[in-house]
Formats: C-alpha cells, sequence, structure tokens
C-alpha cells in the first residue's frame, strides 16, 4: 500500500478502533491479481464499481441512515453516490465523487475539495461524477468490468454501474463478480481485526442485557440497551440486521422482531429468551445469539434444550478443519449441519422427546423439524457474506440443508457462524405428527410439556485458522456460567461508563 493509504483512518474517536485506509488498498490490490489470474482478461481492464444513492422514505423528503453498498466498500467510502474505477493492471485506483450545489454548503455543511477526498480514503485520484466518461476515456480502457450477479440467498441481482455516456465503451459484466466474491470469501489480517472488534463490542453488549433483563419489560427495551451500547461504546450507528428479541414462545419464530412481530411482548418470569443481535462496524458485521432464561435460573426442561444446543455447538466446533492444500483434506459445511442434527437427535433421545434408531430418524430428516434452518454462514462485509454457493456448488434440496447458506469444503480464513437451536414450532412439531415416518420416533407425551417452550440458539462467529477455529464472540455459554453471570449485581449503564465492565 501506498504511504498515504497507511496515513488515512477511519475513527470515531475515544475506544473505537481505528481502520487503516490501507485495508482496502490491500483488497484492491487482491482484487487485481485475481482478475490477472483469469483466463483471457483483456490487456487494459478497468474495473468499475457504483456505490449507494442515498433513498428517501417513500414519497418523502426524509433520508434514510445511508449504508455504503458492500461490493464497493472496497473504497472504504461512507459517502453516498460514488464512482470507483482502478486500472487492473497497474493497480491505480479513481475516485468520482457527485459535484454538490451551492446550497448543500447551507443545509448540510462544509463542500469539500476534491483533495479532501483523496486524502480521506487514500486513493490516486478522484474527479466528479459528471466526469466519468471523459476520465475513463483517457485511461484508455480495452474493456471496463463492470458489477453484475446474483445473491444465492436473496436471489437478487447486483447493480451493475452506468452512468451517461457508457456505451462508448465495451463492456465486460460476467468476469468481475465470481472474483470479487472469492476476495471476500477469505479475509485479509486487517479485516479480521476488524471483525474481532464487532464481536467484542456486540459480546459485551450482550452481556449488558443479560444483566438488565428483567420480567416485566418490554422485549424492545432490550433490542433498545443492545444498540445503545453498541453505539455509545462501539461508535456503531447500524446493526447488522434487524434485532430478533424472542421470549416466551417468540423464541421458537426464527426471523422474529420484523414490523408483524416487532419485538413488543412482556416478558414474563420463566420465559426463555432468544437475543440475535450484532453490530456493524464500518460495514463489517457480527452475528451473535444468546439463549438464557430472563429469571437467570434454568428449570430442568429448559437446562436439558439449553445443554443439547450447547454440545451441538461445541461439537462443530471441535469438527472445523479447514482444507488441507497439500492433501486436499477439509470438511464440508453441509457435513457439519448434518453432524449437528445428529447431535440433536441423540439429545432428544435422552430427554425422551424421540425414541428408535437416530440413524433412521436421520433417513427421514426428523432434525429438520426441531432446527428448520441451516447450521451457518458466511460473515464478513454483510451478515450473511457473499459466497455460499460458487459455481458449480449446488444446494442439498434436504430439509434444513435446503435453508443453508454455504455448501463449500471449509477453507482458513474463512469467518462463519455456528449457530445451531433446537425450537417447538407448533406448525413443524403438527406436521411431523401428521407424518407416520416421523411421528413413529415421536413420544406425543413427552412432546407436550415442551409445546410452549419455545427455542434455543447459540450463535457464535468464528474464524478458520489453519488448525481449526478462533472464537471471535466472548460471552457466557455454559448453564453455569449464565447463572452466576446473571446472579451478580448490575451496574447502571450510561455513556459514561467502563466498556470493559
Amino acid at each position: 500500500p501506498c504511504p498515504s493509504s497507511l496515513r488515512a483512518t477511519y475513527w470515531l474517536g475515544k475506544d473505537t478502533l481505528r481502520v487503516s485506509a490501507a485495508l482496502f488498498a490491500e483488497n484492491r490490490r487482491r482484487l487485481c491479481a485475481g482478475l490477472q489470474a483469469t483466463d483471457g482478461l483483456p490487456a487494459r481492464s478497468v474495473v468499475l464499481l457504483q456505490g449507494g444513492e442515498q433513498t428517501r422514505r417513500y414519497c418523502t423528503d426524509t433520508d434514510v441512515v445511508f449504508r455504503q453498498e458492500s461490493f464497493f466498500h472496497a473504497f472504504g467510502v461512507t459517502e453516498p453516490d460514488c464512482f470507483g474505477a482502478v486500472d487492473v493492471d497497474s493497480g491505480k485506483s479513481v475516485l468520482f465523487v457527485p459535484k454538490l450545489p451551492e446550497s448543500y454548503a447551507v443545509w448540510m455543511g462544509r463542500i469539500h475539495p476534491k483533495e479532501h477526498f483523496k486524502d480521506k480514503y487514500a486513493v490516486d485520484e478522484v474527479f466528479y461524477t459528471c466526469d466519468i466518461a471523459e476520465v475513463l476515456s483517457l485511461m484508455k480502457p480495452q474493456t471496463l468490468l463492470t458489477l453484475r450477479g446474483r445473491n444465492t440467498d436473496s436471489g437478487s441481482t447486483t447493480r451493475e454501474a452506468y452512468f451517461e455516456g457508457i456505451s462508448r465503451f465495451q463492456v465486460d459484466n460476467r468476469r468481475l463478480h465470481p472474483v470479487m466474491v472469492e476476495c471476500r470469501l477469505l479475509k485479509t489480517d486487517m479485516e479480521l481485526e476488524v471483525l474481532r472488534y464487532t464481536n467484542r463490542v456486540s459480546s459485551e453488549a450482550h452481556k449488558t442485557v443479560m444483566k438488565h433483563v428483567r420480567p416485566g419489560q418490554k422485549e424492545y427495551e432490550m433490542e433498545s440497551l443492545f444498540e445503545h451500547y453498541c453505539y455509545t461504546k462501539g461508535g456503531m450507528r447500524h446493526t447488522s440486521y434487524t434485532c430478533i428479541c424472542g421470549t416466551g414462545t417468540n423464541s421458537a419464530v426464527l426471523h422474529y422482531g420484523h414490523a408483524g412481530a416487532p419485538n413488543d411482548r412482556t416478558i414474563l418470569d420463566g420465559d426463555m429468551c432468544l437475543f440475535d443481535m450484532g453490530g456493524e462496524y464500518y460495514c463489517y458485521s457480527s452475528d451473535i445469539t444468546c439463549s438464557f432464561p430472563a429469571n437467570g435460573r434454568f428449570t430442568p426442561d429448559q437446562r436439558a434444550v439449553y445443554e443439547a444446543v450447547l454440545k451441538s455447538s461445541r461439537a462443530v466446533m471441535a469438527a472445523i478443519k479447514p482444507v488441507c492444500v497439500c492433501v486436499g483434506q477439509g470438511v464440508r459445511w453441509t457435513d457439519m449441519h448434518r453432524l449437528a442434527d445428529r447431535v440433536h437427535l441423540e439429545e432428544l433421545v435422552k430427554m425422551g422427546v424421540l425414541t428408535g434408531s437416530v440413524e433412521d430418524m436421520m433417513k427421514v430428516h426428523l432434525g429438520a423439524v426441531f432446527m428448520p434452518h441451516g447450521l451457518g454462514h458466511l460473515l464478513g462485509i454483510d451478515v450473511h457474506d457473499v459466497g455460499g454457493y460458487p459455481e458449480g456448488t449446488e444446494r442439498v434440496d434436504e430439509p434444513g440443508l435446503r435453508s443453508l447458506r454455504m455448501g463449500r469444503v471449509v477453507q482458513e480464513r474463512m469467518v462463519l457462524t455456528v449457530e445451531p437451536g433446537l425450537y417447538f414450532i407448533q406448525h413443524l412439531l403438527d406436521q411431523a405428527l401428521a407424518e407416520p415416518a416421523q411421528s413413529c420416533f415421536i413420544n406425543r407425551q413427552v412432546l407436550d410439556r415442551f409445546r410452549a417452550f419455545g427455542g434455543v440458539r447459540i450463535e457464535d462467529d468464528v474464524a478458520v485458522t489453519a488448525d481449526g477455529v478462533e472464537l471471535l464472540t466472548c460471552v457466557p455459554r455454559t448453564v453455569e456460567e449464565i447463572e452466576a453471570f446473571m446472579a451478580e449485581p448490575a451496574k447502571a449503564f450510561g455513556p459514561a461508563d467502563d466498556a470493559s465492565g
């Protein structure tokens, strides 16, 4: 990276993390190297990316809080309505920023000169977006590489860069997307440091919620407390996704917290809490779920379900091994999902909910009745990060596995969530009881005891290392740790409190 990239830093003051522009210079270098390694790359190729746009709330003049488009985060730019270009041969980076009207200075603040953005983001040159066609013509590219590809989780297609005059250039919109996805798949040391930070702050926020939750409170109070901690202590204006604060039977609603169920239930004594929340810093995500009793003491049934999920989580983390180039070995993520299913079924047999052969249960996919979602997913600039299903890797069309967001062999420098769960979802239980191939394993009398249980999920973020995993999340996990932690007096939480507390 050039010396200016070592000087330029994103920092929100106090104890927040300093992120060097060298992180993005390195990612652009990796992108160029990846493109140069592809077959038939045209000479004088230039990557062109379009950043996110400032949007408004429906037909009003109220702005939605801006968050940068994830692929454009290769430039580390926080402002909207920008473009960026990278000369693949030389690595030269060019940023295009909007030319703002004079009225901006009245309503929005100072209009910065182009040199401000050159220093702020450590790019080689800065021009206005109205001059894109002219500037690119001077670069004399044989081909513009634009981004067009499908997100395998959402099914949506990336927005391809467009500007007035692009028809004058030769455009290739197929080559860039798979290379950028592979670059995002494996994290650099600098990216891992940011992800450690997001996990550290979010873990402390979860612990603060555990300390302050009480029967009689509303679920949204816990969401508010989590977000307050992340923003106050970590400079995290955004969460990685809508917070899930399910208690009681809501803890079995996998994507609870949406507009139709907005974390609005009153927490009752004896409820299990399932809080799935993650803060985001400079577009880098975290994704953590903690499950615990609202009153701080597990009942025997709560303990049994919780320890079954914990056993599953630890079995998966112990089994994760990255692919070894020399011998070609490694674990496939689909096999880790099946391992979690097997542990869950074994523990449900011990609890008396199920009876019979676990092998036979696996054949009829009984595990998906109690864990219908995938074991975990890639994590990075998006909470469900890209790269789970590259060309040639297909989803397994089986219950549970069809919801798995990654089907690859695990590789070193991937960052993954490990999030097994056991849920008693009425709809799925009724379906299983009506299906002879599955109902023959279910002890209906014992199952009735768990009908209103809700669910337990334990979600940790891990970085895959050469010989296993680095656990990024740091919260109480065993029953004993949770009960002891929740029994300790809670400090008052405010902006002046120590973040380490």
